[in-house]
């Protein structure tokens, strides 16, 4: 019973610290996909953990049932040869363009923050990942397990501060310009584009798991916890509206009420958040690489994180603008396949 405690919590930290990454600690995701509609994103906050729960949940299960070795099996399984590897190279790309994007943005924290010269960050911050993904999987689940907790103690501190604050209950009746179909289009945009990224550490994940039921109360304990701290951040970013959105980093300006103390764990919080994400792109990109190329993970994961050095001198602000519209659109398609697809012809 402790071993499948044990594990359920391991597969729920990977998937809330891979789902909800620089995105929340910056507030920028939760500002743009649900508080800007208003009233309506506690409902659409509910639908997308509801997805979480329920995608992910199947994503992992068909990956143990299949015993997939990367997200390209899963793809393959899910809709053939031809198509899956499609897919799965339009995922090759958007992986390597969000890997570059979050070493973009991990050189830049040590530069904005830290007053460490952007060039220095980067290599820093390669030289960390690439020791630590020598230990595989278990160096994501070890990032992971001291990553959440602090994503959750800053969740809980947030909101303990909000609720003590007149206007606390705004996000009930906060008013939008926005229409409904965007306001309940968005859940969709934000898990198709969260799930497709993830697939790349989940798969795996999934894979080591022979036990349906562990997999599945990871997925619910996990996708709670992700809806739980989409909502805090969104009544908190709800008490500051429309203020709010003149930050290009909404959150901080929160984090700057709150203390030095705060500040300081919400500045570890972005750059974790960035650096958890660069970890599970590069080892998903490692493994689908790794069955193709024949080569050592080593020197794919090296090589991998030498190209993503050099398309991160763009910087993280182009790049972010440039790709991350293109690889939303991309991603709802494949959650409109995911979702019509069954388990049940798997195993037929």
């Amino acid at each position: 019973m402790e071993k499948r405690t044990w594990k359920v919590l391991q597969i729920a930290s990977t998937y809330m610290g891979t789902i909800v990454g620089a995105g929340f600690a910056t507030g920028q995701e939760i500002l743009q996909f649900f508080t800007r509609f208003g009233y309506w994103a506690s409902l659409t906050i509910t639908l997308s953990t509801f997805l979480f729960i329920w995608l992910g949940s199947k994503m992992m299960i068909i990956a143990s049932e299949i015993r997939a070795k990367s997200y390209e099996d899963l793809n393959i399984a899910l809709f053939g040869v031809r198509y899956g590897t499609i897919i799965s190279y339009f995922m090759l790309v958007i992986l390597l363009g969000v890997t570059a994007v979050m070493l973009a943005g991990a050189g830049t924290i040590f530069y904005e923050h830290w007053d460490i010269p952007y060039q220095i960050g980067l290599l820093l911050t390669i030289a960390a990942s690439f020791l630590l993904l020598r230990k595989g999987m278990k160096a994501i689940l070890a990032v992971n397990a001291i990553v959440v907790p602090v994503m959750l103690l800053f969740t809980v501190i947030v909101m303990i501060d909000t609720y003590q604050r007149p206007g606390s209950g705004r996000f009930l009746t906060l008013a939008t310009d926005h229409s409904p179909w965007a306001a309940w289009a968005s859940p969709f945009l934000y898990t198709a584009f969260n799930l497709s990224l993830a697939q790349a550490v989940l798969v795996p994940l999934g894979a080591k798991i022979k036990d349906r039921k562990t997999i599945a109360l990871g997925s619910w304990v996990g996708g709670i916890g992700i809806g739980f701290m989409l909502l805090a951040g969104h009544i908190a970013l709800s008490l500051h509206m429309p203020g709010i959105q003149q930050y290009s980093i909404p959150m901080g300006g929160i984090a700057k009420q709150l203390g030095y103390s705060i500040q300081f764990i919400y500045v570890f919080l972005i750059f974790s958040e960035i650096f958890t994400t660069l970890l599970a792109d590069i080892y998903g990109l490692t493994l689908q690489l790794q069955e193709r190329l024949k080569l050592s993970r080593q020197w794919i994961t090296f090589s991998i994180l030498v190209i993503c050095y050099c398309a991160s001198q763009i910087g993280f602000g182009p790049l972010l603008s440039t790709l991350y519209p293109l690889f939303g659109l991309i991603s709802m398609g494949w959650l409109i396949l995911i979702i019509r697809k069954r388990i049940t012809h798997l195993r037929s």
